[in-house]
């Protein structure tokens, strides 16, 4: 089974979740730029944290198999402090790199004006440089929130097509359907979805145009819950040709839209068992004492 997490927080996590990704069928993935879990207090902690993104993290990655890609905004939560926004000027020299796949995450936290102007800066950033962008619909006010997004991305200049509106459940499935974006769903232990409800949502909707992903970051989280929608798929009855179309081909429809996919090296990246000492990034290793 090969499988493609189209959202997940690799910064956030060890090097053997890398190992049991790639042991569950993981070959590809997008990490989306996020909240650090407490406030930036400048513009200079992003970039060092994209750069990460751009450099450290694909290197983790490639070291297990895995093709790293991810997607670069100032997100909804951060889009409210002064101190962040100055982050919006500095994305185009980041949005050009051959890595980033979309804008994002972008949308809303707690619905600001902030926000808004976030939202909308970053959406005509993404038509400007001819890429998709990963929407970030809040956890409160979840469908007062949807419908909003919907209204901003109509104004703007991107392509619904070309939007990823990611974080749904029940609720809000119906409205994010009928408005010609794709649709996300992250599958948690404790909040969001979890298996047997993503499952029922695939029953009631069909798989085109839906992706699943592990949303792992800082919190309690479980990177491998994209490959355990997948066996929940296959005990439901889909088809292995359905669990395809959903963990690997439609993310990889998504995101292929920005031109940027570099998945024709996947045969050729072989985990090691133990990674080679000369591997290094920036003189840097992930081995450590002496291993």
């Amino acid at each position: 089974m090969r499988i493609f997490d189209p959202h997940i927080h690799m910064t956030s996590r060890t090097t053997d979740d890398y190992r049991a990704m790639h042991t569950a069928g993981v070959r590809a993935l997008v990490e989306p730029s996020f909240w650090l879990g407490q406030p930036r207090t400048s513009p200079a902690s992003f970039f060092d944290y994209f750069d990460s993104l751009l450099g450290w993290e694909p290197f983790r990655a490639a070291q297990y198999g895995i093709a790293h890609h991810c997607t670069i905004a100032l997100n909804p939560k951060e889009a409210n402090d002064p101190r962040c926004t100055p982050v919006l000027d500095a994305l185009p020299r980041y949005l050009v790199k051959d890595n980033v796949v979309a804008v994002g995450e972008i949308g809303y936290d707690s619905m600001t004006p902030a926000e808004d102007a976030a939202l909308a800066a970053q959406l005509q950033l993404a038509a400007d440089h001819g890429l998709p962008a990963l929407v970030h619909t809040p956890h409160r006010d979840k469908l007062a929130g949807l419908r909003r997004t919907i209204d901003v991305v109509q104004e703007s200049a991107l392509a619904p097509e070309r939007v990823l509106l990611d974080h749904l459940n029940e609720t809000t499935v119906k409205d994010a359907a009928g408005s010609g974006c794709w649709l996300g769903f992250s599958i948690y232990p404790d909040t969001k979805m979890d298996e047997d409800r993503m499952v029922a949502v695939l029953k009631a909707h069909g798989t085109d145009r839906i992706l699943v992903n592990s949303a792992a970051d800082w919190g309690r989280s479980d990177p491998l819950k994209t490959r355990k929608v997948a066996d929940a798929m296959l005990a439901a009855g889909f088809s292995t040709d359905d669990v395809d179309q959903v963990v690997w081909r439609n993310p990889v429809a998504f995101y292929a839209q920005s031109g940027r996919l570099q998945l024709d090296q996947l045969d050729q990246l072989d985990p090691y068992d133990v990674p080679a000492p000369e591997a290094l990034h920036e003189g840097n290793s992930i081995l450590r004492g002496g291993e």
